[in-house]
């Protein structure tokens, strides 16, 4: 039996550092393809000042483009001033789009004293609704659920009396939500309807 020792043995591997885009989880390098190019930009200058002056100085960036051709050239300005526009605009149509959301936070009767209280319209501010209704649970020690409702979106059921304090909780937790944007509705079943 011939001993076989290993005098090239492979280097233990390196561990290698990488910094993630604060505005779109990405590496810096690939922001460009992320659709907010503008925000990652300002982002990683605020944040890491040498890496952006690798990537987005305009040094960087005239070396990137030394090597096309000038009608590339021209195409890849065109392309980046169509991209920032439509980063522009989708910015602008999600931030609309919150604006004009409304978030309904319904009181329930349900029988004799017994109230649940339905909240709808958190997903326009893209919050899952499991999570939140997890949190709601927590927070107020009731049962609380995701359901479908007629019209086809979701809402989340909490047990008891809980609307004041869901908005409370809302503005909070989640300072994107608008104040403006909470509607509180109490609906009550109609009594003494056939007792007329």
């Amino acid at each position: 039996m011939v001993d076989t020792e290993q005098t090239d043995a492979p280097s233990e591997p390196q561990g290698r550092h990488v910094t993630y885009c604060g505005v779109c989880t990405l590496p810096p390098e690939y922001c460009e393809y992320g659709g907010t190019v503008k925000k990652c930009q300002d982002w990683l200058q605020k944040a890491h000042r040498p890496l952006y002056d690798r990537i987005w100085s305009p040094e960087a960036l005239e070396a990137a483009t030394a090597s096309l051709s000038v009608e590339a050239q021209k195409r890849a300005a065109k392309d980046a001033q169509k991209k920032a526009a439509q980063a522009e605009k989708a910015e602008q149509k999600q931030a609309d789009r919150m604006a004009n959301s409304v978030i309904t936070i319904k009181r329930v009767e349900r029988n004799k004293r017994k109230f649940v209280t339905a909240v709808s319209g958190l997903e326009a501010f893209g919050l899952d609704l499991k999570k939140v209704a997890k949190e709601f649970g927590k927070k107020f020690a009731t049962g609380s659920s995701v359901t479908k409702v007629p019209s086809g979106g979701e809402e989340i059921v909490v047990q008891g009396d809980v609307s004041d304090e869901i908005e409370e909780f809302l503005l909070e937790k989640y300072k994107d939500i608008p104040e403006d944007n909470i509607e509180l509705v109490d609906d009550k079943k109609k009594k003494g309807a056939a007792a007329g």
